[in-house]
């Protein structure tokens, strides 16, 4: 397996590992010749890994490519959550406290190379915390109240490391990439009652008050006990089997939060963090589409050294997206090359990449309905009125909002459609999951626009063919997995779920 490993400067990296390839963050972002490599794995050491930055897209388009990474997308934004940390660590305790049961200060920094440490007394704790938070580089601050407790971890810069590690830093890097085989965190799941997650200030909520009492209704005959829960109940996810989000999501918030304990603490979750992470990322998204030889409008990933050729590239009208936009919320359209540049000056001072596309004018957008790699649903979008999207939240009217919609027969929905619909969800996120595909049909061809892994499901729209049927096969599927997980012989859809012990 060929070894890469990003840097900001390549020139100030020196440890010298043997066979392993040195590259910059800015190189392996924007050189195609890094996006066609396969049997590849990358080892991230960019200078920053805030949400957004090079750092960030190096591990999050390094998946999207098939590519083995280090520190994953996942991983870096569970570091810069205390409370996901603490949940992750939580295994951990008895390693803290008899690692450090010595110490007579009340605040310890631990620093970690590629999972060791320069101490051999704390050599144990270093390789248990690189289990759970995989990162060649870190740094972990532990605060001693009635006991020991590990506060943050956070991802350190090559730049930062103190000069008298080097040379043990150097024996670590030789012993770590001569590896053949990484240590990963293992997530355990346990099973039984559902949560679902609504939030009464969301919007555009994916799924209206009418289809949660469908929800409900369906999983209580299947065997659940239902609470609806809002967003401050992420420190009680525990006390569930499965999560039910019915609330936009976005890496940056409360949901991805919610879903990453979730998946931690041992319930199905419906949609898993990995979701929310791919499918909440539009250059991720494009990456993805690529590699597979999915349809999609001309693309390009903009940033700040090619900016200056995306008119001359896709031409005017050009759509411009902010990398997690959703329900068109951070999505413009730029019709002179002046726009163009204004839009592009407000997106790129928010994230380090962008995404431009051609411009497709339809009359409705297909929201096809995957529910573990199966077609669900198939709903025609209309724009809304006046407007060159489905959504239109600049309207003075709550109408005007949204267009109309036609729900139709899963088999009466162009094949050529429906193919690239999944072909798109099982490049993105396997068959596993609830998605929506946005589709659209030009000149004879189908395009995908987008994965929503927290499509809507809405009653009177999507659940127009199937009725109550379509929150029984999503109900289903999440039984099904707890099932599986404590090994219980599939049931049917409508069977009762086994007492607990």
């Amino acid at each position: 397996m060929r070894k890469i490993i990003v840097v900001h400067d390549p020139k100030a990296f020196k440890l010298g590992a043997p066979n392993v390839e040195v590259v910059s963050s800015k190189d392996y972002l924007t050189d195609p010749r890094f996006a066609q490599l396969k049997n590849t794995r990358i080892f991230n050491l960019a200078r920053r890994f805030v949400y957004q930055s090079r750092g960030y897209y190096v591990s999050l388009l390094a998946e999207a490519r098939g590519q083995k990474v280090i520190p994953s997308a996942k991983t870096i934004l569970d570091l810069k959550n205390p409370s996901i940390v603490k949940v992750l660590s939580r295994d951990l305790d008895e390693v803290i406290q008899h690692s450090l049961q010595h110490k007579d200060k009340h605040d310890f920094t631990l620093s970690m190379y590629f999972g060791r440490n320069v101490n051999p007394r704390y050599d144990k704790l270093a390789h248990e915390l690189y289990k759970v938070f995989e990162a060649p580089l870190l740094r972990a601050r532990f605060v001693k109240g009635e006991k020991w407790e590990l506060r943050s971890v956070r991802p350190v810069p090559y730049t930062d490391i103190e000069e008298e590690h080097i040379p043990l830093l150097k024996e670590f890097a030789a012993e770590y990439f001569g590896k053949k085989r990484y240590d990963t965190a293992r997530e355990d799941r346990s099973a039984y009652d559902l949560a679902i997650l609504v939030n009464p200030e969301d919007k555009a909520a994916p799924s209206n008050k009418r289809a949660i009492v469908k929800f409900r209704q369906a999983a209580e005959e299947m065997g659940f006990r239902v609470d609806i829960i809002g967003p401050d109940s992420i420190d009680r996810i525990g006390e569930y089997d499965a999560l039910l989000i019915r609330e936009n999501t976005h890496v940056n918030n409360h949901t991805y939060r919610m879903a990453r304990k979730a998946q931690q603490e041992g319930l199905a979750v419906m949609d898993a963090p990995d979701a929310i992470l791919k499918c909440n990322n539009k250059v991720y998204l494009a990456e993805v589409m690529e590699a597979h030889h999915v349809p999609t409008p001309r693309t390009m990933i903009v940033h700040s050294e090619n900016r200056h050729e995306v008119g001359k590239c896709l031409g005017f009208p050009v759509v411009l997206k902010l990398p997690d936009s959703t329900f068109s919320i951070g999505v413009e359209k730029a019709k002179t090359p002046e726009e163009l540049e204004s839009k592009l000056d407000k997106i790129l001072a928010e994230s380090d990449l962008a995404v431009a596309q051609e411009y497709m004018p339809s009359d409705f957008d297909w929201r096809i309905g995957v529910l573990d790699g199966k077609p669900l649903y198939a709903c025609k979008y209309y724009m809304a009125r006046g407007h060159w999207q489905i959504y239109n939240w600049g309207s003075a009217t709550k109408d005007g909002e949204t267009g109309n919609f036609d729900t139709v027969k899963v088999d009466e929905c162009a094949k050529h459609v429906m193919d690239a619909a999944l072909k798109a969800v099982r490049a993105m996120v396997g068959d596993h999951g609830l998605f929506g595909v946005d589709v659209k049909e030009h000149e004879g061809k189908a395009y995908v626009i987008e994965v929503n892994e927290c499509p809507n499901i809405d009653h009177g729209i999507e659940d127009v063919e199937l009725g109550d049927e379509i929150y029984r096969r999503i109900i289903g599927s999440l039984k099904k997995r707890i099932e599986k997980k404590i090994g219980i012989p599939q049931t049917t859809t409508g069977s009762n779920a086994p007492a607990k012990a």
